[in-house]
């Protein structure tokens, strides 16, 4: 495992649901020498640090579209987590400009601070509809990837590395579909809208998200895109599970939104290779390094070639939660 004791550990998009979680990983487990938040909201920075006002502590308001803010906040910096984004479907596919801007742009902007600061490793927080986007946030985040991946090309062989990790719907993080449902709920409401009945999503919990970014900078060689092997859910289980009945109002697909998620498609089959808990979606660029075996990581765990034709798909997986697995996770994440 990655050791972080004494270490600069820069995260943007610090106060999202991700960075406060990661924050008190690195805390519990760690004594890291900084940890620095970096995202423009002001007050949210003031909220977290009420929670987190440890020494090794820092608080830097700068937005990822600031290329030379990013460079002066990410002097003498070891490690970075970037999960600043934009992510709302519809609201990405009515402000597509702005969605551009952060997740694109300011990737980006990201790689160039890493390099001239000579930091050691960086992972960017992907998503599950990164793969064959069909709306612009995911078509964004495609786009991150590659500037991630082809990243390494830019820093050569001495430089900093960069990886993907690329993961599914977190339970109860900010702006998803459990908290929405646990205010409906508590507002009274007993039959819960439902965008189509046959929709399917991957599954992890914060915690699970954390640690497997954790481990993945020590598995890291530069220009995999990490995918963690998780459970699927389907949205009328979930229904059943919070609201203990199957009732459900059907209120039509939103723009932008799928009714699976695929997190490795099949196009990409022939660069991805199986581990015991997750996938590697190795570089399809050769770069710094041509004798760079993706087979096995940096931690020593040993991968093979993924079977022809392989996806790994939301609504084909082979690991579904039950409604009572649901309704378990639900009160553990609550």
């Amino acid at each position: 495992m990655m050791d972080f004791n004494n270490k600069s550990i820069f995260i943007t998009g610090g106060t999202g649901s991700f960075g406060k979680q990661f924050v008190s990983y690195l805390l519990d487990n760690y004594t890291p020498k900084k940890i620095i938040i970096y995202s423009r909201d002001e007050l949210k920075q003031f909220e977290m640090q009420q929670r987190f006002d440890q020494e090794c502590m820092r608080y830097f308001i700068g937005d990822v579209r600031d290329n030379e803010r990013l460079k002066t906040a990410m002097k003498d910096v070891d490690y970075v987590v970037h999960a600043a984004a934009l992510k709302q479907v519809p609201a990405a596919e009515y402000n597509p400009n702005e969605c551009i801007k952060t997740n694109i742009n300011g990737a980006q902007n990201v790689i160039d601070a890493a390099i001239t600061n000579n930091v050691s490793r960086v992972i960017a927080l992907s998503t599950d509809k990164a793969a064959n986007p069909v709306n612009l946030y995911g078509a964004t985040k495609l786009a991150s990837d590659k500037l991630f991946v082809a990243a390494n090309n830019i820093s050569g062989a001495t430089g900093p590395r960069f990886s993907v990790v690329r993961y599914g719907n977190v339970v109860g993080s900010r702006g998803s579909v459990v908290p929405f449902y646990r205010q409906l709920l508590n507002e009274g409401k007993t039959c819960l809208p439902v965008t189509h009945p046959e929709m399917t999503r991957f599954w992890i919990t914060l915690d699970e998200g954390v640690e497997f970014v954790v481990k993945n900078f020590s598995r890291m060689q530069g220009g995999e895109i990490f995918v963690p092997k998780i459970p699927s859910i389907r949205i009328t289980d979930l229904v059943e599970a919070m609201s203990g009945n199957t009732d459900y109002e059907e209120i039509g697909i939103r723009p932008g939104e799928k009714l699976h998620e695929v997190m490795v498609p099949e196009e990409m089959a022939h660069h991805t290779l199986e581990f015991d808990d997750h996938f590697v979606i190795a570089p399809a660029i050769t770069f710094f390094d041509k004798d760079l075996d993706y087979t096995k990581n940096r931690a020593g765990e040993t991968g093979k070639a993924a079977a022809d034709k392989f996806e790994y798909h939301s609504g084909t997986n082979p690991h579904f939660l039950t409604v009572e697995e649901l309704r378990a996770l639900d009160k553990a994440t609550s």
